[in-house]
């Protein structure tokens, strides 16, 4: 393992994550963490360039660095871990295979589920192809699981960080300063004022709906003029920015243990937290650099200018 590069805020590690955790290098951070936010290799039938896991060999490593990440967090900090959907090889059902490694990774790290979440993404192609184009006998699978675990029942949140923009009759409620009160068919009994207070904002659901359609960037500009090849597993950067501001202050420390093209780290730095990604490919890591172009280029300058 070695360090690929720096920003201020942050550190991009060049290593496999079990490597890299146990590591003296990063021996300083444990129990300083306040969000893993990662998405490993999913435990698809086909082999993918960034490598993934197969079978019961995908529980074993998966749940085998449940303990060497609970190490490193705060007693209140959390894990974040997207899991995608898998199917069994060569027949038109869903494989259990994630759920079962979700289970022992609990289970082994001694953590508890705060909540699932779903990122839907509306703009992802049909797949599996040969069930939903080809035969037409399956919808296309468009969503991804995101669990939330913690060492807790009570880690660090605040709702309040993450409100979503009130609806234009949600508007009107509030500009009216009327409401039908009353009780509901679900039986619940509604205050007049219940709904009256301006809060700011709605509290959003656990369903985070985000294409992931983008074209042009810094990271896309950077591997065009560099010649690299992108990540082909890329999230959109609001998915861990609204994690990072629901689950941490300003100043805390996420780590991203397979950081692919680094958007955790982009938004942490982005978001004044600090960060640390470890990613063992060496060409993703030099592509992941155009995240932090601008800021690299400064840190750059700054070195070569002669003191005094």
């Amino acid at each position: 393992m070695q360090i690929a590069y720096r920003t201020a805020r942050g550190v991009s590690f060049q290593g496999l994550a079990e490597d890299v955790l146990t590591s003296p290098k990063t021996i300083k951070y444990l129990g300083k963490v306040d969000l893993i936010f990662t998405s490993p290799p999913f435990p698809l039938n086909r082999k993918k360039k960034y490598g993934n896991f197969q079978g019961e060999e995908y529980i074993n490593w998966l749940k085998g660095l449940a303990p060497i990440f609970r190490k490193f967090l705060k007693p209140k900090g959390s894990i974040v871990m997207e899991v995608g959907n898998s199917w069994e090889p060569g027949r038109p059902v869903m494989s259990t295979l994630a759920l079962k490694a979700l289970l022992a990774f609990l289970e082994t790290g001694k953590l508890h589920l705060c909540q699932q979440f779903i990122w839907n993404n509306p703009a992802r192609l049909p797949s599996p192809a040969q069930w939903v184009n080809v035969e037409r006998i399956r919808l296309k699978d468009s969503y991804t699981h995101l669990w939330w675990m913690s060492p807790t029942v009570r880690p660090k949140a605040d709702n309040r960080q993450v409100l979503a923009e009130y609806s234009d009759s949600m508007k009107k409620l509030l500009a009216s300063k009327k409401y039908n009160a009353g009780k509901r068919p679900s039986e619940h009994n509604i205050g007049e004022k219940s709904f009256l207070t301006n809060n700011k904002g709605a509290i959003p659901s656990n369903v985070i709906t985000l294409s992931n359609t983008q074209a042009s960037s810094d990271y896309l500009d950077y591997c065009r003029k560099h010649n690299l090849e992108p990540h082909p597993a890329r999230m959109p950067i609001g998915l861990p920015n609204f994690f990072i501001k629901f689950l941490t202050d300003r100043n805390g420390l996420i780590l991203d243990p397979f950081g692919g093209s680094n958007t955790t780290g982009a938004s942490a730095e982005n978001l004044s937290r600090k960060w640390l990604s470890i990613e063992p490919r060496k060409d993703y890591i030099r592509a992941s650099k155009g995240r932090f172009k601008k800021i690299l280029t400064r840190r750059k300058v700054k070195k070569q200018q002669p003191n005094g």
